[in-house]
């Protein structure tokens, strides 16, 4: 996400949090307290399909997205952009208009789900 950290002059309020249930969970504890029955709804959904299929990747679906949330969470102004274009989104009065808005969201995700992967 550096590039579009640069831009925005946007340093982290946290440390990167492990990629572990604990850890993200904390993490959306101090910086996206909103988010927090989310994340514990999709911990419980991962654990509940992985049990159901055997299978460890639901759980590492769920760490991996929750781990990209907490990227762009603890970069303020990533945060509100991402926001902002998540909700202008859902407001467009067309699908174009949507799209723009989406492919900013999309874009923000992408760099915050590789950061966290090349971390």
């Amino acid at each position: 996400m550096s590039a579009q950290h640069a831009e925005l002059d946007d340093a982290p309020v946290i440390p990167r949090p492990d990629r572990t249930p604990a850890a993200l969970r904390a993490a959306c504890a101090i910086i996206a307290p909103h988010l927090l029955t989310a994340y514990d709804q999709a911990r419980d959904q991962a654990l509940a399909e992985a049990l159901q299929h055997n299978s460890v990747k639901p759980v590492h679906a769920y760490l991996a997205h929750w781990a990209a949330l907490m990227e762009i969470e603890r970069h303020p102004e990533t945060a509100k952009v991402y926001h902002r274009a998540e909700y202008l989104a859902r407001l467009a009065g067309a699908p174009r208009e949507a799209r723009v808005h989406l492919a900013t969201a999309s874009g923000i995700y992408r760099e915050a789900a590789k950061a966290v992967r090349d971390a």
